[in-house]
């Protein structure tokens, strides 16, 4: 059986905590026998303070950690000195040294610090919630943070995106080990999806320009008034009262990417909005958000966050696309 040993630090988030033992505890082969066995611990063994109004009370010590297949350490609100210096408190240094080498190991979350700060992800890829991705990678320039996924897998260290993206990692790693059918298992009984289309891209909101602002800002404000509108570089440079080559290079400098690609961006987060908030057909939405096209629309909305329309609208207008279909 598979061991799979929880570390819950001060601070973690109870809803995530319980991830491991329901996903793994859920898992059984085909004559019904567990096929995991899920450990609780803290780093003393005493009780846990939670990201709640309750504390925890576990049976055992970090010492577990040496002894099991696989670590999870779920997300937390109190990282201290982990999340502002990079560094580990020497408790968590010393559990974390313990852990037998070949062991699994995934961070949820947050936890993404803990495994930076320890060391496991130098010039390795890795995923936190979308809010933390920019801070984790200035504090860990060698990790490599991809902020649109719901889960990373490079083999014996996993990093997961935020809360329910925990979800997402224990099945794949079900799946991993025990293959889709028992996976599958695992999904219904716990009534979630067995699979998630995209990644958490298509979750995180944008701010929108202030078009009092010095620079391109009032061109942007504009441009998102007309986004169904042919836009081209000449208009939006005439706007600002810049040449092309001068408008281009502000623009760059102030946005971290060029004008048509800052385009089609805010027109995929158009099309996302229609695909929340109307009924309308995929063409129409396409028309509306200045695609043109359903086939443009489909092409660049795969490409921002990785979902077809009728996919995206099935995850946050369950309805409407079912009246579509």
């Amino acid at each position: 059986m598979h061991r799979v040993g929880v570390l819950a630090l001060d601070g973690v988030i109870p809803f995530e905590l319980g991830i491991p033992a329901r996903i793994f505890g859920a898992a059984r082969d085909r004559a019904g026998n567990p096929l995991y066995a899920v450990t609780t611990c803290s780093l003393d063994g005493g009780p846990v303070r939670a990201a709640a109004d309750y504390d925890l009370t576990v049976s055992h010590d970090a010492s577990l950690l040496a002894d099991v297949d696989t670590v999870v350490i779920p997300s937390t609100h109190a990282l201290g000195p982990i999340r502002e210096e990079g560094r580990l408190p020497a408790a968590l240094r010393d559990a974390l040294a313990a852990v037998r080498p070949g062991t699994r190991i995934v961070g949820i979350c947050t936890a993404t610090y803990v495994l930076a700060a320890a060391g496991l992800l130098d010039h390795r890829p890795a995923t936190t919630h979308w809010r933390e991705a920019e801070r984790l990678q200035r504090m860990f320039p060698t990790t490599r943070v991809d902020p649109d996924v719901l889960f990373v897998d490079d083999g014996d260290i996993l990093t997961s995106a935020g809360v329910a993206a925990g979800i997402d990692l224990c099945l794949h790693l079900v799946r991993r080990d025990h293959g889709s059918g028992i996976a599958n298992d695992v999904a219904r009984s716990c009534v979630v999806p067995p699979w998630r289309d995209g990644g958490q891209a298509q979750f995180i909101q944008r701010p929108v320009p202030d078009p009092a602002a010095t620079g391109t800002a009032r061109t942007q404000a504009w441009a998102m008034e007309r986004l169904g509108e042919p836009l081209v570089l000449a208009d939006l440079a005439s706007h600002a009262g810049m040449s092309v080559r001068t408008f281009t290079r502000r623009f760059r400098e102030e946005t971290g990417t060029t004008p048509g690609q800052w385009l089609i961006r805010q027109r995929v987060d158009l099309a996302r909005h229609y695909l929340e908030t109307t009924d309308w057909p995929v063409d129409l939405v396409a028309h509306r958000a200045g695609f043109g096209t359903g086939a443009s629309l489909r092409r660049h909305l795969h490409a921002a966050i990785g979902v077809t329309p009728q996919a995206y609208r099935r995850t946050f207008r369950p309805a409407a696309a079912d009246a579509a279909a």
